[in-house]
């Protein structure tokens, strides 16, 4: 069955799909899985002693993949957790963690700074404009079906 799709949906989701799978084969070459590395640049991103509800808003995976990978990530000595109010786990860098984002994250993040320094300003504002716009608008008429 052929469902007519939109060209212009079809490249912006090939842009996406694209940017997924660049961020994908990073997290391989730096022998990392997504989500490990999603938990690393979440840290690097909202500072120590984050929350893992906010590394799974930020990220946009699910708390039970996120739980998984982190149990991996402090079994292996990267981070440490601390309990919080209630429910709430801050996630902490180890030593060993705060090197492995140093060697691993903070260029990712360099190349990312670069990519965005090299627009024009007016052209970085745009895509973030269009971005939020283009993700606004499908949820608000994705509501019916996410209720």
């Amino acid at each position: 069955m052929n469902f007519p799709i939109n060209n212009a949906l079809k490249e912006y989701n090939r842009i996406y799909k694209e940017t997924n799978r660049i961020y994908h084969d990073i997290a391989l070459r730096l022998k990392l899985s997504d989500s490990a590395f999603d938990i690393l640049y979440a840290i690097c991103y909202l500072g120590d002693g984050c929350l893992q509800k906010d590394i799974c808003n930020l990220s946009a995976t699910s708390k039970q993949t996120i739980n998984s990978s982190i149990r991996k990530l402090e079994l292996n000595g990267y981070i440490s957790l601390k309990h919080g109010k209630g429910r709430q786990m801050h996630i902490f860098l180890t030593d060993a963690g705060m090197n492995l984002a140093k060697e691993r994250i903070f260029p990712v993040i360099e190349i990312e700074n670069k990519v965005f320094d090299s627009m024009p300003e007016e052209e970085s504002q745009e895509l973030l404009r269009l971005s939020r716009k283009y993700i606004e608008m499908l949820e608000e008429n994705a509501k019916e079906i996410l209720q």
